[in-house]
């Protein structure tokens, strides 16, 4: 880790650290392990931000102190990914499945994932009945096949609010308003959310439709954020005032993937394609910003100094191009040989426990990059990591120092 250059107690040479989180169902104990990987390292993050599952997370990370947060997320986990009704009988077959690996390791999560379907998960979501196929019951709030009720009660248990909104860790999450099909950021320290976040907000923005109901907020309705953006790191990077910034994104989706051959590897790969793909348009987009602001630094060099000072227009450009720089390093959950269409709503322990360990692996790993955790070089005012990739991404990332 570089030497201590700034008051941080983890010695990071940035302003803000922030650990974005992107939705993707049952994937997203990964990010348990991500976390775990990030305290045992000592380090501390300013901002949470997050999106359907990744929200969830947030909400767990944000309202727990530093010591307890991995036991909250472990616990939270161990909770949802058992059956909500149904003696869990396959658990106890796991490790002989472990075992065999392959085809077992299928069969076992295509069980699971029926399993889901058919009786939800503890703690989580428990299904409505057939009559949620036809009847319109006149309640938006019970337009879906689940119910996310038990949902409530498991983050009031694990969740301290009052903690979360002391703002001693800032938190955002974001929701779709169903009417108007605008995004919306639910956070503890900006706007009317400031200091009142409940656990209606991070319900809203895991509120994936038709599987799951909006959820009501001051007589607005909200669905899942992933709907328009499965990631919040836009939020993180164009965030006012402009910080420097060293950013985890923790993607469960993998923009890479094999040419599937059936209809069933079709479908997943479409998952992954539609939920995968803003990081880096995200990511191409900011490394072009901040090209441009490089730019028009070095344009206004070119202005006499008592006309920079004295023109309004020159004081509000050099401002918006003040000298700032991101790195964002990137975890990528990849898929595991078992995997398939359904691994977003599988919910078994045997994989929660293999996302968990792949999270926390990838940390390691990226940790172990000392210079991923150092300021880009002064004339690179953007630069992304990526333990999983070798090359550089983008032709305009490529420009701006894009490592992977």
């Amino acid at each position: 880790m570089p030497k201590k250059t700034n008051s941080r107690p983890d010695g990071l040479p940035f302003p803000r650290v922030a650990l974005v989180l992107q939705g993707g169902g049952a994937l997203g104990s990964y990010q348990g392990g991500v976390c775990q990987g990030l305290e045992d390292a000592g380090i501390r993050c300013d901002w949470v931000a997050g999106v359907s599952i990744g929200a969830l997370n947030a909400a767990l990370i944000a309202g727990n102190p530093p010591g307890q947060r991995v036991a909250r997320l472990r616990e939270f986990w161990e909770t949802v990914c058992m059956p909500a009704y149904l003696q869990p009988t396959a658990v106890a077959a796991d490790a002989m499945v472990d075992a065999m690996g392959g085809r077992a390791r299928k069969a076992l999560n295509a069980f699971n994932a029926w399993r889901a379907v058919l009786e939800g998960q503890r703690g989580f979501f428990v299904p409505r009945g057939p009559a949620a196929w036809w009847a319109d019951a006149h309640d938006p709030s019970r337009a879906s096949f689940y119910d996310t009720t038990p949902l409530r009660g498991t983050l009031e248990r694990l969740v301290d609010f009052d903690r979360l909104n002391a703002g001693e860790m800032r938190v955002s999450v974001m929701a779709v308003d169903v009417h108007t099909g605008n995004l919306e950021v639910f956070d503890n320290q900006r706007g009317a959310t400031r200091g009142r976040m409940r656990p209606e907000h991070f319900m809203a923005s895991a509120a994936l439709p038709p599987g799951f109901p909006p959820v009501e907020i001051a007589g607005r309705y909200y669905w899942d954020g992933g709907l328009v953006s499965n990631t919040p790191l836009s939020l993180v990077l164009s965030d006012q005032p402009r910080l420097t910034t060293l950013a985890f994104q923790v993607d469960l989706w993998s923009a890479r993937g094999p040419l599937p051959t059936n209809v069933y590897d079709a479908q997943e790969r479409a998952k992954d394609i539609q939920y995968s793909s803003r990081t880096r348009l995200i990511t191409d987009a900011m490394a072009a910003e901040q090209q441009h602001r490089r730019i028009v630094r070095e344009l206004l060099q070119r202005v006499p100094a008592a006309r920079r000072r004295d023109d309004p227009l020159c004081r509000a450009v050099e401002d918006e191009a003040a000298e700032r720089q991101f790195s964002v390093i990137h975890l990528i959950y990849q898929d595991k040989e078992w995997d398939g269409m359904s691994k977003d709503y599988e919910f078994g322990s045997l994989t929660m426990r293999d996302h968990w360990a792949s999270g926390l692996e990838d940390v390691k790993s990226s940790l172990a990059h000392p210079s991923w955790l150092a300021l880009p070089p002064p004339d690179v005012p953007f630069v992304t990591h990526d333990v999983h990739r070798q090359v550089s991404v983008g032709p305009v990332a490529a420009k701006v120092g894009t490592s992977s």
